[in-house]
């Protein structure tokens, strides 16, 4: 199994996004089961301290990403330049829509208390939004929901991975609806 192995290494280095399994199949032609064992092998090798890398899953694919204890010292010359800190305001409006999602302007501003315009325009920009459709209502406003963007950046594989909100803060995301 070591060529197979290094077989998927190789394609999970040229992919420049998250690569699924099935798509692994399909450039291999190896059965899924095989290379399910084979991200299993690769996942458990790279886990080694030896490695500065790890085989992790991120929106539905899976891809190596420098190991958490690293980024300090890769930040400066390897993180991107436009990935700057979200404000405040805007992580507050980014979490809002993450775990409220489909939601809308006006929702979002209920919770919030203030006008989601900018911030709304900031996410988008960032690509960590997007909208997701129309909501059945008078005047149809917009909703919106989180990206593939928003899922590699926080390195999660599907929205419910978020972390569990307490009681409290679930009825205040609920305020709106």
């Amino acid at each position: 199994m070591e060529k197979e192995a290094a077989l998927v290494e190789a394609i999970l280095f040229l992919e420049s996004e998250p690569i699924d399994a099935a798509s692994i199949v399909r450039i291999t032609g190896f059965s899924k089961e095989l290379v399910d064992e084979v991200l299993k092998k690769l996942q458990e090798r790279h886990s080694n301290e030896m490695h500065g890398i790890e085989l992790i899953q991120i929106s539905g694919g899976w891809t190596f990403s420098p190991k958490e204890e690293f980024w300090e010292n890769l930040k400066e010359r390897y993180g991107r330049k436009n990935e700057n800190r979200l404000s405040r305001a805007a992580m507050e409006t980014l979490s809002i829509i993450a775990y409220s999602q489909p939601i809308t302007r006006a929702e979002i501003e209920a919770i919030r208390g203030v006008s989601a315009d900018n911030m709304i325009r900031l996410l988008s920009e960032k690509n960590l939004i997007k909208e997701v459709g129309k909501k059945d209502i008078p005047g149809k406003p917009v909703q919106f929901g989180t990206t593939k963007e928003f899922l590699k950046v926080f390195r999660l594989n599907s929205i419910s991975d978020l972390p569990k909100l307490d009681e409290t803060e679930s009825d205040r995301f609920e305020l709106a609806r």
